[in-house]
């Protein structure tokens, strides 16, 4: 009772650290830290020295590092790092790659709101780069941080959700540019608890470039469906993404129910931030990076 009597609730962490509830359950679930204790109630109690773990992190985000990257340093760097001189302790230079300020241009769009300007941007570097090189270079580091900085609080929720659609929209129309592939037939969704489209849009790329068809069925597809519309469309593979918000516990079963559901000749991939940590699956290829998924098609067909 007494070890119960030093935790603090999610309400008291939140009040003396500065970090909200909404913050302190998605880095539960995307890093494994803060790792809480549970009461009777099943209500999240925090020894502390997790506590001091996130005030030191609190305040190392206050000097522009990312919390990423902080989490995956143990405390004692943390302490090295926020006792240095200050000058030492910020962070510097944009995280996409580019010396052309282009993440804190993008980051200006969404804080002031102006949707055209981050539309119109967006529609530039994919004009300049061309599709791999746009999802690869700005859209999956911009989404990572745009993340990250809904996590710290540097932006909105609102902010977040207009980055999201707008490079949904944005990739949509330059995936339906490419001229069809033929093979693999590739068919493209999410589990029923995982409503992040945009890993499954960047995959989509990368195949559709690369000569596979895809059928895209969007998120949150109940499995009986899932395994239905493979049978119906006759698909090569059944590629799943996964992101980081998707409960790490559930997505082993997941995937042994779909492979077990399946027909033995249609392969099930799983991609996406979840699946990096995955250890190996019988009859399922974990593709964390765009580069597995591109080899996993390249591979296929090699053998066909």
């Amino acid at each position: 009772m007494k070890e119960l009597e030093s935790q603090l609730t999610i309400a008291a962490v939140e009040r003396e650290v500065g970090l909200s509830k909404d913050v302190l359950r998605v880095w539960e679930r995307r890093y494994g830290f803060p790792a809480p204790l549970r009461d009777h109630n099943d209500e999240r109690l925090y020894p502390p020295e997790q506590v001091q773990r996130l005030r030191l992190v609190k305040r190392l985000m206050d000097l522009g590092h990312r919390p990423g990257r902080l989490l995956a340093r143990p405390t004692e760097e943390l302490e090295r790092l926020a006792s240095a001189p200050p000058a030492a302790q910020r962070a510097g230079g944009p995280t996409v790659a580019g010396e052309d300020g282009l993440s804190g241009e993008l980051l200006a769009s969404l804080r002031s709101h102006d949707a055209s300007g981050l539309a119109r941007l967006l529609q530039q570097h994919l004009a300049r780069d061309g599709l791999a090189r746009f999802v690869q270079d700005i859209v999956a580091p911009m989404a990572t941080l745009v993340g990250e900085e809904w996590a710290r609080g540097g932006i909105e929720v609102f902010e977040e959700h207009l980055f999201t659609e707008t490079c949904t929209r944005v990739l949509r129309q330059a995936i339906a540019s490419v001229p069809p592939g033929r093979s693999p037939v590739v068919l493209l969704t999410t589990a029923p608890d995982e409503s992040h489209g945009l890993g499954l849009l960047m995959v989509e790329s990368f195949l559709v470039l690369h000569g596979a068809r895809c059928i895209s069925l969007g998120t949150r597809m109940p499995m009986a469906d899932i395994v239905r519309a493979a049978q119906v469309y006759r698909v090569d593979a059944v590629a799943l993404s996964f992101s980081s918000a998707f409960p790490a516990r559930q997505l082993p079963e997941v995937l042994r129910q779909l492979r077990a559901a399946l027909a033995a000749g249609v392969e099930v991939w799983a991609g996406g931030a979840a699946v990096r940590r995955l250890p190996a699956i019988e009859g399922v290829q974990l593709l964390p990076g765009l580069e597995q998924a591109v080899a996993a098609v390249q591979a296929w067909q090699a053998r066909h």
